[in-house]
C-alpha cells in the first residue's frame, strides 16, 4: 500500500517555492515600472486596497500590509493553476498558451473584480498600461507555474 503524503507534502513545498517566486517576480516587475515612485508607495498603494488613503499616511507597517496583501495574492493565484495545472492543460494542449491565458485570466479577476471593490476602486485604464501589466502577469504567474508543474507534475 502506498502512501500519498509524500505526493501532497512535495506539491504544498512546491507550492511554496512557486508562490514566492511569482511574488518575487511580479513586486520587481511592478517596482521597474514605477522605478519614479519606488516600492514604498507601491506597497502603500496595495494597502490602500484595505486601507483607504491612511495607507499613504501611515507608517512603515502600510508597507508591511503591502508586501503580505501582496504575497497573498500571489500564492492563492500560484496555488490555484498550480492545482488546476493538469485540468486546464488537458484542454489547452499547449503549455505557452495556457500561460499567456492564465495571466490574462490573473489580470482580470485582480483588475476587475478584487481592485474595483477594494478601497483602490479602479484599474489602469490606459490601453498600454492595460497590456503590458497582462504580459507582466503572463511572465510572472502564467509562465513560472506552467514550467514547473509540467515538470513537477510531468504533464506535457
Amino acid at each position: 500500500m502506498t502512501s500519498t503524503k509524500p505526493l501532497k507534502s512535495n506539491a504544498l513545498t512546491t507550492i511554496l517555492w512557486l508562490g514566492l517566486l511569482t511574488g518575487t517576480l511580479d513586486a520587481t516587475s511592478a517596482i521597474l515600472l514605477n522605478l519614479k515612485l519606488g516600492p514604498e508607495v507601491i506597497f502603500r498603494y496595495i494597502s490602500s486596497a484595505l486601507f483607504g488613503k491612511a495607507a499613504f499616511a501611515g507608517g512603515p507597517e502600510m508597507i508591511v500590509f503591502g508586501i503580505l496583501f501582496h504575497y497573498c495574492f500571489a500564492y492563492l493565484f500560484t496555488a490555484i493553476f498550480y492545482i488546476a495545472y493538469p485540468a486546464c492543460i488537458s484542454v489547452i494542449k499547449n503549455k505557452y498558451v495556457l500561460a499567456a491565458l492564465y495571466g490574462t485570466f490573473t489580470w482580470i479577476i485582480m483588475n476587475l473584480i478584487v481592485v474595483p471593490m477594494s478601497h483602490i476602486g479602479k484599474f489602469p485604464s490606459k490601453p498600454s498600461s492595460i497590456i503590458i501589466n497582462a504580459i507582466v502577469l503572463m511572465i510572472c504567474f502564467g509562465l513560472p507555474v506552467v514550467l514547473v508543474a509540467a515538470k513537477k507534475l510531468k504533464i506535457l
